[in-house]
Protein backbone atom coordinates (compact mmCIF):
# COMPACT_ATOMS: atom_id res chain seq x y z
CA UNK A 1 0.00 0.00 0.00
CA UNK A 2 1.44 3.38 -1.01
CA UNK A 3 1.71 6.36 1.34
CA UNK A 4 -0.89 8.16 -0.78
CA UNK A 5 -3.39 5.34 -0.37
CA UNK A 6 -2.67 5.17 3.35
CA UNK A 7 -3.56 8.83 3.80
CA UNK A 8 -6.64 8.39 1.59
CA UNK A 9 -7.79 5.54 3.82
CA UNK A 10 -7.18 7.65 6.90
CA UNK A 11 -9.23 10.50 5.48
CA UNK A 12 -12.12 8.12 4.78
CA UNK A 13 -11.87 6.62 8.25
CA UNK A 14 -11.87 10.04 9.90
CA UNK A 15 -15.12 10.82 8.12
CA UNK A 16 -16.82 8.22 10.31
CA UNK A 17 -16.20 10.33 13.39
CA UNK A 18 -17.66 13.57 12.07
CA UNK A 19 -20.23 15.12 14.43
CA UNK A 20 -23.58 13.35 14.42
CA UNK A 21 -26.78 15.20 13.61
CA UNK A 22 -28.28 17.23 16.43
CA UNK A 23 -30.24 15.15 18.93
CA UNK A 24 -32.13 15.66 22.17
CA UNK A 25 -29.79 16.71 25.01
CA UNK A 26 -28.46 13.83 27.06
CA UNK A 27 -27.26 13.80 30.65
CA UNK A 28 -24.33 11.38 30.50
CA UNK A 29 -21.87 13.89 31.95
CA UNK A 30 -24.34 14.96 34.65
CA UNK A 31 -24.98 11.33 35.61
CA UNK A 32 -21.24 10.64 35.81
CA UNK A 33 -20.74 13.76 37.97
CA UNK A 34 -23.69 12.96 40.24
CA UNK A 35 -22.63 9.33 40.76
CA UNK A 36 -18.94 10.24 40.80
CA UNK A 37 -18.47 7.07 38.79
CA UNK A 38 -18.09 5.98 35.17
CA UNK A 39 -18.65 2.51 33.68
CA UNK A 40 -16.07 1.33 31.15
CA UNK A 41 -16.49 -1.73 28.98
CA UNK A 42 -13.45 -3.90 28.29
CA UNK A 43 -12.68 -7.09 26.37
CA UNK A 44 -11.23 -9.99 28.33
CA UNK A 45 -9.31 -11.49 25.39
CA UNK A 46 -8.36 -8.78 22.87
CA UNK A 47 -4.68 -8.42 23.80
CA UNK A 48 -2.72 -6.21 23.54
CA UNK A 49 -5.58 -3.70 23.40
CA UNK A 50 -8.00 -4.91 26.04
CA UNK A 51 -7.72 -8.07 28.11
CA UNK A 52 -7.77 -9.45 31.64
CA UNK A 53 -4.26 -9.25 33.07
CA UNK A 54 -2.51 -11.75 35.36
CA UNK A 55 -3.67 -9.70 38.36
CA UNK A 56 -7.31 -10.16 37.33
CA UNK A 57 -7.66 -6.50 36.31
CA UNK A 58 -8.37 -5.04 32.84
CA UNK A 59 -5.17 -4.28 30.97
CA UNK A 60 -3.95 -3.19 27.53
CA UNK A 61 -3.41 -0.18 25.30
CA UNK A 62 -7.07 0.86 24.99
CA UNK A 63 -7.68 0.25 28.69
CA UNK A 64 -4.77 2.52 29.62
CA UNK A 65 -5.98 5.09 27.10
CA UNK A 66 -9.45 5.08 28.68
CA UNK A 67 -7.97 5.59 32.16
CA UNK A 68 -6.34 8.75 30.87
CA UNK A 69 -9.59 9.83 29.21
CA UNK A 70 -11.29 9.49 32.60
CA UNK A 71 -8.58 11.71 34.11
CA UNK A 72 -9.33 14.25 31.39
CA UNK A 73 -13.06 14.09 32.16
CA UNK A 74 -12.30 14.69 35.84
CA UNK A 75 -10.47 17.88 34.93
CA UNK A 76 -13.31 19.06 32.71
CA UNK A 77 -15.93 18.31 35.36
CA UNK A 78 -13.69 19.71 38.11
CA UNK A 79 -13.90 16.45 40.04
CA UNK A 80 -11.37 14.16 41.64
CA UNK A 81 -11.46 10.46 42.27
CA UNK A 82 -14.06 9.25 39.78
CA UNK A 83 -14.72 5.57 40.46
CA UNK A 84 -14.22 3.35 37.42
CA UNK A 85 -16.62 0.42 37.17
CA UNK A 86 -15.12 -2.13 34.78
CA UNK A 87 -17.69 -4.15 32.83
CA UNK A 88 -16.64 -7.10 30.60
CA UNK A 89 -18.08 -7.05 27.08
CA UNK A 90 -17.83 -9.34 24.07
CA UNK A 91 -17.84 -8.75 20.33
CA UNK A 92 -21.49 -9.83 20.36
CA UNK A 93 -22.87 -7.70 23.23
CA UNK A 94 -20.65 -4.57 23.27
CA UNK A 95 -23.06 -2.44 21.21
CA UNK A 96 -26.13 -3.43 23.22
CA UNK A 97 -24.33 -2.63 26.49
CA UNK A 98 -23.58 0.87 25.23
CA UNK A 99 -27.15 1.38 24.01
CA UNK A 100 -28.83 0.15 27.22
CA UNK A 101 -26.53 2.19 29.48
CA UNK A 102 -24.63 -0.72 31.02
CA UNK A 103 -21.43 1.09 30.06
CA UNK A 104 -20.63 4.73 29.31
CA UNK A 105 -17.57 4.07 27.16
CA UNK A 106 -16.28 0.94 25.47
CA UNK A 107 -12.51 0.45 25.63
CA UNK A 108 -11.81 -2.41 23.26
CA UNK A 109 -11.07 -2.96 19.56
CA UNK A 110 -14.24 -1.69 17.92
CA UNK A 111 -14.01 -0.70 14.28
CA UNK A 112 -15.99 2.35 13.20
CA UNK A 113 -18.66 1.63 10.57
CA UNK A 114 -21.67 3.50 9.23
CA UNK A 115 -23.91 0.61 10.29
CA UNK A 116 -22.76 0.78 13.91
CA UNK A 117 -23.05 4.58 13.87
CA UNK A 118 -26.82 4.15 13.41
CA UNK A 119 -26.97 2.77 16.96
CA UNK A 120 -24.04 4.31 18.83
CA UNK A 121 -21.56 7.16 18.61
CA UNK A 122 -17.78 7.09 18.35
CA UNK A 123 -14.89 9.16 19.61
CA UNK A 124 -12.08 10.36 17.38
CA UNK A 125 -10.13 7.43 15.97
CA UNK A 126 -7.61 6.05 18.46
CA UNK A 127 -5.82 3.39 16.38
CA UNK A 128 -5.69 1.88 12.89
CA UNK A 129 -4.94 -1.77 12.23
CA UNK A 130 -5.18 -4.16 9.30
CA UNK A 131 -7.34 -7.29 9.07
CA UNK A 132 -5.37 -10.45 8.35
CA UNK A 133 -5.33 -14.14 9.27
CA UNK A 134 -3.26 -16.56 11.31
CA UNK A 135 -2.51 -20.22 10.59
CA UNK A 136 -0.29 -22.98 11.92
CA UNK A 137 3.22 -22.97 10.45
CA UNK A 138 3.07 -24.41 6.94
CA UNK A 139 -0.55 -23.34 6.52
CA UNK A 140 -2.02 -20.72 4.17
CA UNK A 141 -0.35 -17.31 4.09
CA UNK A 142 -2.21 -15.71 1.15
CA UNK A 143 -5.92 -15.19 0.53
CA UNK A 144 -5.80 -17.33 -2.61
CA UNK A 145 -4.59 -20.24 -0.47
CA UNK A 146 -7.78 -20.17 1.61
CA UNK A 147 -9.69 -21.97 -1.16
CA UNK A 148 -11.28 -25.08 0.35
CA UNK A 149 -10.05 -24.10 3.84
CA UNK A 150 -11.96 -23.58 7.11
CA UNK A 151 -11.47 -20.01 8.32
CA UNK A 152 -12.48 -19.08 11.86
CA UNK A 153 -14.20 -15.72 12.39
CA UNK A 154 -15.94 -13.88 15.22
CA UNK A 155 -19.65 -13.51 14.33
CA UNK A 156 -20.78 -9.92 13.87
CA UNK A 157 -17.24 -8.56 13.52
CA UNK A 158 -16.20 -6.26 10.69
CA UNK A 159 -13.47 -8.78 9.88
CA UNK A 160 -16.12 -11.41 9.09
CA UNK A 161 -18.09 -8.98 6.90
CA UNK A 162 -15.07 -7.76 4.97
CA UNK A 163 -13.53 -11.19 4.57
CA UNK A 164 -16.77 -12.52 3.04
CA UNK A 165 -16.75 -9.65 0.56
CA UNK A 166 -13.08 -10.06 -0.36
CA UNK A 167 -13.37 -13.83 -0.79
CA UNK A 168 -16.40 -13.37 -3.04
CA UNK A 169 -14.65 -10.64 -5.06
CA UNK A 170 -11.58 -12.83 -5.58
CA UNK A 171 -13.69 -15.97 -6.15
CA UNK A 172 -12.01 -17.87 -3.31
CA UNK A 173 -14.28 -20.62 -1.97
CA UNK A 174 -13.47 -20.81 1.74
CA UNK A 175 -15.80 -21.94 4.55
CA UNK A 176 -16.17 -19.43 7.39
CA UNK A 177 -16.51 -21.04 10.82
CA UNK A 178 -18.08 -18.96 13.64
CA UNK A 179 -16.13 -19.07 16.91
CA UNK A 180 -16.93 -17.85 20.42
CA UNK A 181 -13.89 -15.62 21.00
CA UNK A 182 -10.13 -15.29 20.37
CA UNK A 183 -9.27 -17.93 22.97
CA UNK A 184 -11.61 -20.42 21.30
CA UNK A 185 -10.05 -19.55 17.93
CA UNK A 186 -6.46 -20.26 18.99
CA UNK A 187 -7.59 -23.54 20.55
CA UNK A 188 -9.42 -24.46 17.33
CA UNK A 189 -6.27 -23.77 15.31
CA UNK A 190 -4.07 -25.88 17.57
CA UNK A 191 -6.64 -28.71 17.50
CA UNK A 192 -6.88 -28.33 13.69
CA UNK A 193 -10.65 -27.73 13.74
CA UNK A 194 -9.95 -24.73 11.51
CA UNK A 195 -7.16 -23.97 9.06
CA UNK A 196 -6.90 -20.21 9.71
CA UNK A 197 -8.31 -17.53 11.98
CA UNK A 198 -9.13 -14.06 10.62
CA UNK A 199 -9.00 -11.02 12.89
CA UNK A 200 -7.19 -7.69 13.29
CA UNK A 201 -3.46 -8.20 12.75
CA UNK A 202 -2.14 -6.82 16.05
CA UNK A 203 -4.82 -8.68 18.00
CA UNK A 204 -3.70 -11.91 16.31
CA UNK A 205 -0.12 -11.24 17.40
CA UNK A 206 -1.30 -10.41 20.90
CA UNK A 207 -3.29 -13.63 21.20
CA UNK A 208 -0.33 -15.79 20.23
CA UNK A 209 1.94 -13.99 22.71
CA UNK A 210 -0.69 -14.28 25.44
CA UNK A 211 -1.72 -17.88 24.81
CA UNK A 212 1.75 -19.33 24.08
CA UNK A 213 0.31 -22.78 23.29
CA UNK A 214 2.98 -25.37 23.97
CA UNK A 215 4.66 -26.77 20.87
CA UNK A 216 2.52 -24.79 18.41
CA UNK A 217 4.16 -22.63 15.74
CA UNK A 218 2.15 -20.04 13.80
CA UNK A 219 2.48 -18.06 10.59
CA UNK A 220 0.85 -14.74 9.72
CA UNK A 221 -0.66 -13.93 6.35
CA UNK A 222 1.51 -11.86 4.03
CA UNK A 223 -1.27 -9.37 3.24
CA UNK A 224 -4.04 -7.40 4.92
CA UNK A 225 -7.49 -7.59 3.35
CA UNK A 226 -9.00 -4.57 5.13
CA UNK A 227 -8.17 -1.51 7.21
CA UNK A 228 -9.70 -1.42 10.70
CA UNK A 229 -10.07 2.07 12.23
CA UNK A 230 -10.66 1.80 16.00
CA UNK A 231 -12.49 4.32 18.18
CA UNK A 232 -14.00 4.40 21.66
CA UNK A 233 -17.71 3.60 21.48
CA UNK A 234 -20.28 5.62 23.44
CA UNK A 235 -23.96 6.50 23.49
CA UNK A 236 -25.25 9.11 21.05
CA UNK A 237 -24.58 12.10 23.28
CA UNK A 238 -22.90 15.09 21.58
CA UNK A 239 -21.73 16.74 24.83
CA UNK A 240 -20.19 13.52 26.13
CA UNK A 241 -18.52 12.79 22.78
CA UNK A 242 -17.02 16.29 22.75
CA UNK A 243 -15.69 15.87 26.30
CA UNK A 244 -14.12 12.51 25.40
CA UNK A 245 -12.54 13.96 22.25
CA UNK A 246 -11.12 16.90 24.20
CA UNK A 247 -9.49 14.46 26.59
CA UNK A 248 -8.12 12.44 23.65
CA UNK A 249 -6.69 15.57 21.99
CA UNK A 250 -4.78 16.37 25.19
CA UNK A 251 -3.40 12.83 25.29
CA UNK A 252 -2.30 12.78 21.64
CA UNK A 253 -0.82 16.29 21.84
CA UNK A 254 1.66 15.25 24.55
CA UNK A 255 4.19 12.46 25.18
CA UNK A 256 1.65 10.04 26.67
CA UNK A 257 0.56 8.42 23.41
CA UNK A 258 4.16 7.58 22.47
CA UNK A 259 4.67 6.10 25.93
CA UNK A 260 1.55 3.94 25.60
CA UNK A 261 2.58 2.76 22.14
CA UNK A 262 6.04 1.90 23.44
CA UNK A 263 4.63 -0.06 26.37
CA UNK A 264 2.22 -2.19 24.34
CA UNK A 265 3.65 -2.37 20.81
CA UNK A 266 7.42 -1.82 21.10
CA UNK A 267 8.23 -5.33 19.86
CA UNK A 268 6.27 -4.60 16.66
CA UNK A 269 8.54 -1.71 15.70
CA UNK A 270 7.69 1.90 14.92
CA UNK A 271 4.09 2.97 14.16
CA UNK A 272 3.05 2.65 10.52
CA UNK A 273 2.76 5.77 8.34
CA UNK A 274 -1.02 5.58 8.65
CA UNK A 275 -0.93 5.28 12.44
CA UNK A 276 1.64 8.07 12.77
CA UNK A 277 -0.62 10.34 10.71
CA UNK A 278 -3.55 9.50 12.97
CA UNK A 279 -1.51 10.37 16.08
CA UNK A 280 -0.65 13.78 14.61
CA UNK A 281 -4.19 14.56 13.46
CA UNK A 282 -5.66 13.59 16.84
CA UNK A 283 -3.58 16.29 18.51
CA UNK A 284 -5.38 19.02 16.57
CA UNK A 285 -8.24 20.72 18.35
CA UNK A 286 -6.52 20.77 21.73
Amino acid sequence: MTLKSLFTALALALAFTAPAQAQAPSDTLKTIADKRAISLGYRVDAAPFSFLGPDGMPSGFTVDLCKRVVAGLERQLKLTGLTINWVPVTAADRISKVVDGSIDLECGTTTVTHGRAQQVDFSSLVFVDGASFLALAGGPTRLSQLAGQRVGVLPGSTTETRLRAVLKERMVDARLVPLKDETDAIRALVERRIDAFANDRITLVGRVLLARPEGAQFSMAEEDFAIEPYALMLRRDADFRLAVNRALSQIYAGPVIAELYGEWFARLGKPSALLSALFVLNAFGE
